[in-house]
């Protein structure tokens, strides 16, 4: 029987489960393409130099690394996909004017993203390329939306940040790459002590607008208050009213944190997670990642989402009828996949 146990948190998917997740895949990418989102099959593994380009300390750490038998070199067995379709874009698709892509594979985590998690995910997903402006984020979270709907997922809410309010406060504030870093621990863990101490070299403001950002979570009066005790830099702004826009056209309950600073070294804007009901956790997970495509010779705004579909299955409800061609939800698309009221 030992020969046959598999490794800590790998498991099978038996009948019952693997027939609502393939429902699910079915469902999930043919809206996908309904909406002009083609769909790309990258390689489970590449080389580590390509398949950890601009994705930060954490994916590094989650990624399995072996070396290739016939080359001699490191490759790695992805741990996300997103990076693999920025760099199909920038690299072989290499398009003028919007690109929508979509994708649908396992993952594998060297570690447990959380306890009890597993470390084979399915993970499907979409993103835009080369919209650099709130309509591309609008579209993104449209279609995940639906997404959830087409799943028949109860209770579904997003929780929604922007990376940009922090990074606008230290860059305004001069703060050095070593400080920045340290500030940057000490919000992710909420750490309001940590904070104005290390605070303490900065202007008032600075050391104002960081301490405040902890306690930014919560409904839309959270950006009430941001718009009246943050300070006013042109980024900030900008940021403030992206997450109104978003906030407006979104048909599920939506909350803020602006002291998420998940994938801070990989997102450029937005962030966001989504939730349901009967499921520990994000469901999904997306956002802006504008500087990725840098890494791979050609700077594309970018934008989308992925889900677990794993997760997805095991949230139930019935899934929805389909809506007819052209149907995201409350917001409407026309043939170009552009979001609009």
């Amino acid at each position: 029987m030992r020969t046959w146990v598999l490794p800590e948190y790998i498991e099978d998917i038996l009948p019952p489960e693997a027939a609502r997740i393939e429902r699910l895949r079915r469902d999930v990418l043919d809206l996908f393409r309904t909406h002009g989102y083609e769909l790309v099959m990258p390689p489970l593994l590449e080389y580590v130099e390509s398949l950890l380009t601009g994705t930060g300390h954490d994916l590094d750490l989650r990624t399995f690394k072996l070396v290739d038998q016939l080359s001699g070199r490191m490759m790695g067995l992805r741990a996300d996909i997103t990076p693999q379709v920025a760099r199909i874009d920038a690299h072989l698709l290499n398009r003028k004017g919007v690109t929508r892509l979509c994708y649908c594979g396992s993952v594998l985590h060297a570690l447990p993203a959380s306890p009890g998690a597993t470390r084979e995910l399915i993970q499907v997903g979409a993103e835009i390329y080369g919209q650099p402006d709130v309509g591309g984020d609008l579209e993104i979270q449209a279609l995940l939306c639906r997404s959830l709907a087409v799943a028949g997922v109860r209770g579904a809410r997003m929780d929604i940040g922007h990376v940009a309010v922090f990074r606008s406060i230290v860059q305004a504030a001069r703060v050095g790459a070593e400080l920045e870093g340290e500030l940057f621990e000490a919000l992710q863990k909420k750490d309001v002590p940590a904070l104005k101490r290390l605070g303490r070299a900065l202007d008032a403001r600075s050391r104002a607008a960081l301490a405040l950002l902890p306690e930014l979570y919560g409904g839309h009066e959270v950006l009430a208050v941001a718009d009246k005790k943050l300070p006013r830099i042109p980024e900030l702004t900008r940021a403030l009213v992206t997450l109104r826009a978003l906030a407006k056209a979104c048909p599920i309950p939506v909350s803020f944190d602006l002291a998420e600073l998940r994938g801070y070294h990989y997102h450029s804007g937005v962030v966001f997670d989504a939730y349901c009901k009967g499921v520990a956790g994000a469901i999904a997970r997306g956002g802006r990642y504008d500087e990725v495509g840098k890494a791979f010779g050609r700077l594309r705004p970018a934008t989308g989402f992925s889900i677990n579909l794993r997760s997805l299955a095991a949230a139930g409800g019935t899934p929805r009828p389909r809506t007819p061609r052209g149907q995201v939800g409350a917001v409407t698309f026309n043939r170009r996949g552009r979001g609009g009221r």
